[in-house]
């Protein structure tokens, strides 16, 4: 782990951890905690990256929304009025019923 560090951090989707990992397994082997995320991300992706990028992309427009919080959106592609206020549960936003909504159809929209 020596010289190894953390040169930025930003929030991903499952999809592109999964694109980042089939990057490095192409240039070596991957490591333990590395082949773990590698076997979950294929798990529980549900779009492809190109598809999940556009997708918080569009949830981000929305402006009332967070770019971890499209993120949480797009991993967990949620299909109930329920499902989208769990996930804003222990959030400061406050979505009205007009707004949840509006995110079912722009998710349904990418569903497979």
């Amino acid at each position: 782990m020596i010289g190894k560090g953390v040169s930025n951090e930003r929030p991903v989707t499952l999809a592109e951890v999964l694109e980042i990992l089939e990057k490095q397994k192409k240039l070596g082997e991957l490591d333990y905690g590395q082949r773990l995320t590698y076997d979950y991300a294929q798990k529980f992706a549900k779009l492809d990256n190109k598809k999940a990028r556009e997708l918080v992309n569009e949830l981000l427009k929305l402006g009332n929304i967070r770019e971890h919080q499209a993120i949480a959106l797009v991993d967990l592609m949620p299909e109930t009025k329920e499902d989208i206020q769990l996930i804003f549960a222990k959030e400061r936003t406050r979505l009205e019923e007009a707004d949840i909504q509006k995110l079912l159809e722009l998710i349904n929209k990418y569903r497979e």
